[in-house]
């Protein structure tokens, strides 16, 4: 049984002041992704005993970045999808084990007033091709921030929210034609009417208090493994940024 966390951790230096460690070592994970670290190599201090350490930066800085900490070292270990495009931002890791492949992602908002929307939907086209070839040589494992609240029981008001970032009709189409291309929403697989499960709220207007958040981390498997799926988590109790983690209980 292995146990896989994802967290976007919405700066890494300011998360480490407020008891990320503490969280990393008694999760007992044995992949632990992180997204949105918004550090430069310089300032990647985090090195947990007894975890192989993977770090994607962006050129920005104190933007984007990915992580991934294994107890179990990859065979190899990728950066980016290959096109120049989009591997400036410390977005996407990738490693390969013997028998699946990890990808942490994190997948780029649309932005205020969708100024970035033509951008995300190359991105998504792009994505799901690149997971689909990787899917073709052995099982894939994804998770991440994807920045999309898939149907309306993914968000608390959906309504209001039908043409923002991450709840437009061409986000959550690109999303279900990624897991109709062969993947799994794991969460949804165990828990499919779960309501008021949520991973992101926002800062504003008291809405972690109130629960009037989304669900926009995931873990997302291919078909070929759901039948080793035991068992897909999200943890807001654990505060820290304005994302909580989320889990998944795989036998790999």
């Amino acid at each position: 049984m292995r146990k896989f966390v994802s967290w976007n951790v919405n700066g890494l230096r300011a998360v480490l002041q407020k008891g990320f460690s503490d969280f990393f070592y008694n999760s007992g994970a044995d992949i632990f992704a992180l997204q949105e670290t918004k550090i430069q190599e310089e300032h990647a201090a985090f090195d947990p005993e007894g975890y192989h350490s993977f770090w994607n930066f962006a050129e920005k800085k104190g933007y984007s970045g990915t992580a991934v900490f294994t107890k179990e070292k990859p065979a190899s270990v990728t950066y980016g999808m290959g096109i120049e495009q989009h591997d400036k931002e410390g977005r996407i890791i990738t490693l390969e084990f013997k028998n699946y492949f990890f990808i942490n992602v994190y997948t780029p908002n649309s932005q205020r007033e969708l100024a970035r929307i033509d951008y995300r939907m190359k991105w998504e086209d792009d994505f799901r091709e690149f997971v689909n070839k990787l899917k073709s040589r052995k099982p894939v494992v994804f998770c991440g921030d994807l920045n999309v609240a898939h149907n309306e029981i993914d968000l608390k008001n959906p309504s209001s929210n039908r043409k923002n970032a991450g709840f437009t009709d061409m986000e959550r189409e690109k999303f279900t034609r990624l897991l109709d291309s062969g993947f799994t929403d794991t969460f949804r697989h165990f828990y499919p009417d779960a309501a008021g499960a949520y991973s992101w709220w926002s800062y504003m207007f008291k809405a972690r208090q109130n629960n009037a958040g989304w669900r926009i981390d995931y873990f997302c498997t291919s078909h070929d493994i759901d039948n080793r799926l035991e068992d897909a988590s999200i943890r807001p109790e654990i505060f820290g940024s304005d994302h909580c983690p989320v889990e998944l209980m795989i036998d790999l």
